[in-house]
């Protein structure tokens, strides 16, 4: 069904292609990874699906006054990466990213499975990482499971992360092995639980993350929507009931990127194809894009 038009509720989204040289403050990308996921997954189809997705929400930020995002702040879209698994596609993505970084503030990359993550913080030049994820991602292998490990120990040298600038919040409960917990130990990973972060709060959280990421560096932030409670995202393979509240992976994404060294983020571990009738998981995808916006918007 066609949405309604009216010119004083302007829409989310149709963001315009960037003009080569020309500077923006946000900018997408989608990077349609999937072929190595460890799980049977369509989240190829997913960076369209956000983007059709976005013009259900407005760009405006509620607030005396109003602030419409689409006038605070310059975004473009650069399409998709064509084909991004495989050596050859990291490549292409890394090579991309780089590219569109260097014109942006904040470049935004729609997944697309976990892999995405790798080639994205390389090709942003990222110092620090923070990932909102119920995984640690730390699997041998190259996967959806293994970002984590590769930025640490496959990136060519002068791109990989200290772990010591790794912060993972989210981790939860009965899904993931006492080894992989012992190896983010081991390798001084900050790890940030699902249950500490409510204990503690979320802007304590954001503050820590940031300090631990950031030490003047560059910070990518990966948003692994699979740390969300099922309910809210059932187009999530390998999400489980009692993870974070929509509201919670909202205000973590928002609070990140309101940090000046934040230059990436990218959204995984979505399959359109998998949703809900009513679209939920997706819609929280779009809407964490304009969380995302939001925070550089607050910069």
């Amino acid at each position: 069904m066609a949405l309604p038009h009216d010119e004083l509720w302007p829409r989310a989204g149709s963001w315009p292609a960037p003009i080569p040289g020309e500077k923006t403050d946000a900018m997408l990308l989608g990077v349609p990874t999937w072929r190595t996921s460890i799980s049977s997954t369509g989240a190829h189809a997913t960076p369209a699906a956000i983007r059709e997705a976005l013009p259900r929400y407005s760009a405006t930020l509620m607030g005396t006054p109003a602030v419409d995002l689409n006038e605070a702040l310059r975004i473009a879209d650069a399409g998709d990466v064509h084909e991004p698994d495989g050596d050859e596609g990291v490549q292409r993505a890394v090579d991309r990213v780089r590219e569109l970084a260097a014109d942006s503030r904040l470049v935004i990359a729609l997944g697309g499975d976990n892999s995405l993550t790798y080639p994205v913080a390389r090709g942003a030049g990222a110092e620090g990482l923070i990932t909102i994820d119920a995984h640690y991602d730390l699997r041998d292998g190259v996967s959806n499971g293994s970002p984590v490990r590769r930025l640490v120990q496959d990136a060519p040298d002068g791109e990989r992360i200290d772990p010591k600038r790794i912060v993972q919040i989210g981790i939860a409960d009965f899904a993931n092995s006492a080894a992989y917990a012992q190896r983010a130990e081991e390798w001084g990973i900050r790890v940030i639980t699902l249950d500490e972060v409510r204990r503690r709060g979320i802007a304590d959280v954001v503050a820590e993350a940031l300090e631990v990421a950031g030490a003047g560096s560059r910070i990518h932030l990966d948003i692994d929507v699979d740390a969300v409670d099922r309910a809210a995202v059932p187009g999530c393979p390998a999400s489980v009931p009692g993870g974070f509240a929509a509201w919670e992976l909202r205000a973590l994404v928002r609070g990140i990127a309101a940090d000046e060294r934040v230059v990436s983020a990218d959204l995984a571990e979505v399959d359109a194809t998998a949703d809900a009738e009513d679209g939920r998981t997706v819609r929280l995808a779009a809407l964490c894009v304009l969380e995302l916006l939001a925070g550089l918007a607050a910069r």
